[in-house]
């Protein structure tokens, strides 16, 4: 989600500056840059002398200190509350107070993110899709602290990236991940029932109009993040049962079998 959003920022104009502590995410992230930044000028998106000039306005860091220039951090952490907060603090340490801090969460609330914040008001949340190159919906949520002005600017910065911005109310799982619980859930019910195969689940849901199935979807994202997800939005909403995670859900997790991202999910990948 992180390299998704730095592409559009460089493609859109501005100056990124990409902050991860993992091993291997600066290679992986320059990797995945530099092939969707080469087919873009290759499909003539921008021209050969601008391949350069990306490069000249993006740079990789370990160092939290280097995102002091920032005007704008998104934050693509895992979806944790106590680590957000922690991050969006600070964050808050080193950022000028006028820079704006967002959130890409998936289903926590602005609200709580910023109520360790002494100033509060610069929170936003601005939820990407996955992958972020690609989908254009961008959900703006404004908490009950975060000024107008804002989430004036995020719009506008979501505008300038190519994407269609739309304000989302401050509650679980906002608009997509709120309305998404039925898709996946039902589908694992009906899985864990028996009523049908994983397969063909998906395919019936694709014969009805989805791009794709819950199933082949949730690979997509990462099954641990969509099981944290159902987590947070099951207990936000006092554990409701119709929002209830699925067993299914857990003993993949259980195993590590996360989807594409560790080669193997509902289906196999390492091929």
């Amino acid at each position: 989600m992180g390299a998704g959003i730095a592409l559009m920022c460089l493609q859109a104009g501005h100056t990124v500056i990409v902050y991860d502590t993992f091993d291997g995410v600066k290679e992986r992230c320059a990797g995945f840059l530099d092939i969707h930044i080469t087919k873009a000028v290759e499909k003539g998106k921008f021209p050969q002398a601008r391949l350069e000039e990306f490069w000249q306005h993006y740079r990789f860091t370990t160092a939290l200190a280097d995102l002091s220039s920032c005007e704008v951090v998104i934050e693509a952490i895992i979806e944790d509350r106590a680590a957000k907060q922690a991050l969006l603090q600070a964050l808050e340490e080193r950022v000028s107070e006028h820079a704006i801090l967002a959130s890409n969460t998936s289903s926590i609330p602005i609200t709580a993110l910023a109520s360790v914040l002494r100033h509060p008001r610069r929170c936003v949340g601005m939820h990407f899709f996955n992958p972020a190159h690609l989908m254009k919906l961008v959900e703006v949520i404004r908490g009950v602290q975060t000024a107008p002005e804002v989430v004036d600017a995020v719009v506008k910065l979501a505008h300038q990236l190519g994407k269609t911005p739309v304000n989302a109310n401050d509650v679980p799982g906002f608009i997509v991940n709120r309305v998404a619980r039925s898709f996946y859930l039902e589908s694992m019910r009906l899985v864990e029932e028996g009523a049908v195969s994983v397969k063909q689940t998906d395919d019936i849901l694709c014969a009805a109009g989805f791009k794709m199935g819950p199933f082949e979807l949730v690979d997509l994202i990462g099954i641990d993040t969509n099981y944290a997800v159902t987590l947070s939005v099951w207990e936000q909403y006092f554990r409701e049962p119709r929002f209830a995670p699925s067993l299914l859900q857990k003993q993949y997790v259980d195993a590590g079998l996360c989807g594409r991202k560790s080669g193997e999910g509902f289906y196999k990948y390492r091929q």
